[in-house]
């Protein structure tokens, strides 16, 4: 590893910053692609682990990213509490056994699933979906399988569950502001315990390369995660100054280039 690796993760972090800032999507749908993309191109881990290596930098970037937020919007007092009792311990175990699962999957399943979401998210943001009116938050038993999930496919994806949660909430005619101050106090304990699970259920690296925790590069962590800090209270005022939905847009078209690409990798 050289200067030139420390600078691009440095410009990994600053463009999800910014752009996590300004669009209100979770850092890791544009670090974990980009982390991929730079593991491959480098050769740094073997393609049998460098997918798993990414989402795990993610999420524990994402655990030291997204404290600041979560406090302003409990703050703010506009977190449904109600929602959080019953997603709280569902999503973390589903993040958990995330740390478990993703590692044991084949290379090409695990990419493509992460592909796939990517086109998901993209189609969230090319589109203006609504919810039927009259339906409601479901209680505590489906709401718990539906939050295992949430946490399973976060951790999967390498995201704080924003990107799911705040879609689900929606669907469950949730105000927008308030799933999005609902998923930013969910979204720490679920990148902490996915990136716990990356953590203790690591494999062996062979050879082992230098400066990991369980699957976490420290190096690209500690690079990425400065840029995001930087980056993203610009993006927030940025906002404030422009139109967002032109952006959304041109984002979700590079979503789905990204998705195609992703699963491009799994099968080449």
């Amino acid at each position: 590893m050289n200067e030139l690796f420390f600078i691009t993760c440095l410009a990994i972090g600053l463009v999800s910053g910014f752009l996590g800032g300004l669009l209100g999507i979770g850092g890791g749908i544009v670090i974990v692609p980009m982390l991929i993309m730079l593991f491959d191109g480098l050769g740094l881990f073997s393609i049998e682990h460098s997918t798993a290596v990414a989402v795990a930098t993610s999420l524990t970037c994402i655990i030291f990213t997204s404290v600041s937020a979560a406090y302003a919007q409990v703050k703010a007092d506009r977190v449904e509490w109600p929602i959080v009792r019953k997603w709280a311990t569902p999503i973390v175990l589903g993040a958990l056994l995330a740390g478990y699962v993703a590692p044991q999957l084949p290379m090409p399943v695990f990419r493509s699933f992460i592909g796939v979401f990517l086109g998901f998210v993209s189609i969230v943001m090319l589109t203006n979906w609504k919810p039927d009116p009259h339906r409601q938050f479901p209680g505590f038993v489906p709401a718990g399988g539906i939050g295992v999930g949430a946490g399973l496919v976060s951790g999967i994806a390498g995201i704080g569950g924003g990107n799911v949660m705040v879609p689900t909430m929606i669907f469950f005619n949730i105000p927008v502001h308030r799933a999005t101050a609902t998923s930013s106090c969910l979204g720490v304990p679920l990148a902490t315990a996915g990136a716990l699970g990356y953590i203790l259920f690591a494999q062996d690296f062979v050879p082992r390369p230098d400066y990991m925790l369980g699957y976490v590069h420290l190096p690209s962590f500690l690079a990425v995660v400065s840029g995001v800090v930087v980056a993203a209270p610009l993006g927030v005022r940025t906002a404030h100054r422009i139109q967002p939905q032109p952006l959304r847009r041109l984002f979700g078209v590079l979503l789905i280039l990204a998705a195609l690409g992703m699963v491009y990798s799994a099968f080449s």
